[in-house]
């Protein structure tokens, strides 16, 4: 499986050592950046290039990281198609891909730490969308609000 990931000086050391960890798991892993940290650089231009393509690959997931991961997930979810869920446990992870089917996750560095967040991506990555009628119901009045 390709994941997508990316993030801003605020999660670019989490970012680095949670691609590895997916990487030694077997994932195919594309670094959208930032490829270094840069105290001046700005979430969108590396959140919004992920989300057009995962937005646009059947299948795809992402992860992107901040330090409270909740611009990440702002921005990635102006992308149509989009639904990026802030993470910050086992549970919410489980529950944005069973009920929302999320398929971007965003963490915030300043809020878990790398055992976490390996935790995190794992439940996340292993979870797939119930299908239970009440969430198709849901995602689908989601899905028809976004613009054409």
């Amino acid at each position: 499986m390709k994941i997508y990931i990316a993030s801003d000086h605020g999660g670019y050391e989490l970012k680095k050592e949670l691609a590895k960890y997916l990487q030694g798991k077997g994932y195919v892993i594309e670094d959208m950046g930032n490829k270094e940290p840069d105290p001046q650089d700005d979430y969108p231009d590396f959140v919004l290039p992920l989300a057009e393509k995962v937005a646009k690959e059947i299948g795809a997931t992402g992860i992107i990281l901040g330090r409270s991961g909740n611009g990440e997930a702002i921005a990635a979810n102006k992308v149509k198609g989009i639904r990026a869920a802030v993470c910050l446990n086992v549970k919410m992870a489980k529950m944005a891909r069973e009920h929302n089917d999320a398929n971007i996750l965003s963490l915030g560095a300043d809020y878990v730490d790398l055992d976490t967040a390996k935790v995190i991506a794992d439940t996340f990555l292993e979870t797939f969308f119930s299908k239970e009628e009440k969430h198709k119901r849901r995602v689908n009045k989601i899905t028809s609000y976004e613009p054409a």
